[in-house]
């Protein structure tokens, strides 16, 4: 037994030695940058998100069918997460934005169901039309 583990504690060194060795390429305190956000980029977002939300509201909101809206929560959901990037990146900081992350979170929370199951349409629909009044309330300084 003790054979054994001696094999694979010498495997696991040789592992961890490769994937270290391997993983020593470029200058030492190199960083992945990240794209700075444009200045309209918290605009264009919010634009978007507002334009998702009032499509679903011109195509009649979702139907009465439980697994027939998924689709519409989604088309509402993806802008609001570019929404929330935005956000991240505004100079406005998190504190201004507290109350519009609560909203995309119990979005997010809705969504975690993984399908429309009529009872948590409200956590994204619902949600949604409440942070798209709350942005025409509250305009990023």
């Amino acid at each position: 037994m003790i054979k054994g583990w001696g094999v694979a504690a010498s495997i696991a060194f040789a592992i961890a030695a490769t994937v270290t060795i391997s993983g020593c390429g470029g200058a030492p305190d190199a960083k992945p940058t990240a794209a700075e956000p444009s200045a309209g980029s918290l605009s264009t977002a919010t634009t978007r998100f507002q334009d998702a939300v009032n499509k679903f509201d011109r195509t009649d909101g979702c139907p009465k069918e439980t697994g027939a809206c998924w689709d519409k929560m989604t088309a509402v959901m993806e802008p609001a997460r570019k929404l929330r990037q935005a956000m991240n990146a505004h100079s406005a900081g998190p504190a201004y934005w507290a109350e519009a992350y609560a909203m995309i979170d119990r979005m997010e929370r809705g969504m975690a169901v993984g399908e429309d199951r009529y009872s948590n349409r409200p956590d994204v629909m619902g949600t949604a039309h409440h942070l798209s009044r709350w942005l025409d309330a509250h305009p990023a300084q």
